[in-house]
């Protein structure tokens, strides 16, 4: 398995990876930014970046798994192994990439096991979640892991973990098993989230049901079927009404948004087009569009003109760090923020680090 030390020391090219860099980071007048370093100063002023989408594993969680541990904690893709934090490293990997402080999740594996087993990886987790950001308070924070399967369940896991363990919110899939996250049974889960005020991090598990078209070259199961179950979580939860059901319910989105800030206004014709696909005993409060002012997007979207446009359809102050790690897809999330030069230095903050801030509760400085 190749590890982010492979790519730095030529691994990708080993493995047959070729990387271009095409000129990807170039601001609009074609110049490289500066790599940026800690600490990060934007207008003369220090600004704390807080990574929100951050991943880690713990092997505790996963002897609970046997066999089945080492397939679900490590896939078949670069940076697994480093999800399972070793502190020193992974804090000097941050201040490598600019990064003060990461909010850190896991993917959810347990969806699909029964109630006690889930429950069970779902303490473990949260309860060592808890160990490790209490133990560098000034660079980790965390995100919960929920028994979502059992919504009942969820609602005491949410609680016990922002009351008593300290950790910032909850990271959820996109659905569970094929129920939407606007079925009524998880109504519970997000009136408590608006209750506690922490944000939900969705984060997409792919849409295994469309396996043999998204078969073939360019791992499509990923490419694809990540952003676009995203897309399909958040339109659910704008045309079901769950947003206006649960209007203090803070959402943050994976990778963008998926698809949907790309293509959103289409949401805006779609019942007026074909109004025999839309449910008239659900009225929307506001335009499909307008919900994406309460919805915050990380900025894993890799280039600074696809930053720049997520601005201009959500607003900066809707927008988070993002970087993935320990999946390499973006090593320095800090430079393509640096190089949207339409950006003010008060929306490049807000982005780098304060919106996040203000989210979590955590010191913007």
């Amino acid at each position: 398995m190749t590890t982010r030390r492979d790519f730095l020391k030529g691994g990708a090219a080993a493995t047959g990876i070729v990387f271009c860099s095409c000129g990807l980071l170039k601001g609009a007048h074609g110049q490289q930014p500066a790599r940026q370093k800690l600490p990060v100063m934007v207008g003369g002023k220090r600004v704390k970046t807080i990574d929100v989408h951050a991943h880690c594993q713990f092997h505790e969680a996963g002897a609970l798994l046997g066999d089945d541990a080492a397939k679900v904690q490590l896939p078949p893709v670069n940076g697994a192994e480093e999800a399972f934090i070793e502190i020193d490293r992974r804090l000097a990997i941050m201040d490598s990439q600019a990064i003060d402080m990461e909010v850190l999740s896991i993917n959810p594996f347990w969806y699909g096991r029964e109630r006690d087993l889930a429950g069970q990886i779902v303490k473990i987790q949260n309860e060592k979640l808890a160990e490790l950001c209490a133990s560098k308070p000034d660079r980790f924070a965390g995100f919960a892991s929920l028994t979502l399967q059992a919504p009942d369940l969820a609602v005491q896991e949410l609680e016990t973990a922002v009351k008593k363990q300290g950790l910032k919110g909850a990271a959820i899939g996109d659905r569970v098993d094929s129920v939407e996250f606007s079925d009524p049974k998880f109504f519970p889960v997000w009136a408590k989230a608006e209750e506690l005020g922490v944000p939900l991090f969705i984060h997409p598990q792919g849409l295994p049901e469309l396996g043999k078209s998204l078969a073939g070259n360019g791992w499509l199961a990923n490419t694809i079927a990540n952003p676009l179950g995203t897309t399909i979580a958040l339109s659910h939860l704008i045309f079901e009404g769950t947003f206006d059901r649960f209007p203090g319910l803070k959402v943050i989105a994976a990778h963008g948004g998926g698809f949907l800030p790309s293509y959103a206004d289409r949401s805006d014709h779609a019942c007026l087009v074909g109004p025999k696909g839309c449910n008239p005993d659900i009225k929307l409060k506001k335009q499909p569009t307008e919900y994406l002012k309460q919805i915050y997007f990380d900025s894993l979207v890799f280039t600074p003109e696809a930053i720049r446009h997520l601005v201009a359809q959500v607003g900066a102050g809707q927008i988070v760090l993002g970087s993935d790690y320990p999946y390499p897809w973006e090593l320095h999330p800090v430079d393509p923020v640096f190089a949207v030069e339409s950006l003010t230095d008060d929306q490049r903050a807000d982005i780098l680090g304060r919106t996040a801030a203000k989210l979590f509760n955590i010191r913007a400085a």
